[in-house]
């Protein structure tokens, strides 16, 4: 089996470049993705497994690797989710899982993802406020206070399909999504 799959740990967003912003790191490890797929001709399915801020940048990767391919109806099911099924590739191969591990993906605010801040609506305007200036362009991201040219937090963004980025379709297009948090004691998610 070692030699059918390949286990690729990113290098490219490392120490300081974690603070670049989850849009600049997603694009990162969608160049990353494409040079290991470009030196390994022979793969033919991808899945991603990622931990804390690497489940934000593996999402929007995806978006930006996502290819639409088709759409097919499936026989039953009447939820919306059940009836489309997006088939497409994620860097021209097949998606098949998408895991994330204690990630982010609604962004932090308020006290209740930072109780070090006390409840107190003085302290938690300020933490979101002065956010970029210890973690960088990451930080308006995960506040969800960036509005870059007026538009909405990148977060908020990442649910829906744009007309460069197909987040959701990327995500779709994954045989299994499966998002992994603890239920208590786990602050910051």
């Amino acid at each position: 089996m070692p030699d059918k799959v390949i286990v690729h740990r990113s290098q490219c967003n490392s120490a300081t470049q974690t603070f670049d912003g989850v849009d600049l790191m997603g694009e990162r490890l969608a160049n990353e993705v494409l040079s290991v797929v470009e030196q390994r001709r022979g793969v033919k399915k991808i899945s991603f497994v990622a931990h804390s801020l690497g489940g934000l940048v593996a999402r929007y990767a995806i978006g930006r690797l996502y290819e639409p391919n088709s759409r097919r109806k499936s026989s039953g099911g009447e939820s919306r989710d059940d009836v489309v099924h997006l088939n497409g590739h994620i860097a021209g191969l097949e998606p098949m899982n998408f895991i994330t591990f204690a990630s982010p993906h609604l962004g932090s605010s308020g006290n209740k993802q930072l109780p070090f801040l006390c409840g107190l609506p003085f302290l938690e305007r300020r933490a979101s406020e002065a956010a970029h200036l210890i973690v960088g362009r990451t930080g308006k991201h995960l506040f969800l206070t960036d509005n870059d040219d007026g538009r909405r937090p990148l977060l908020l963004r990442m649910v829906d399909d744009s007309d460069d980025l197909q987040f959701r379709s990327a995500l779709r297009s994954f045989k299994r999504r499966v998002a992994y948090a603890n239920a208590n004691f786990d602050r910051i998610l």
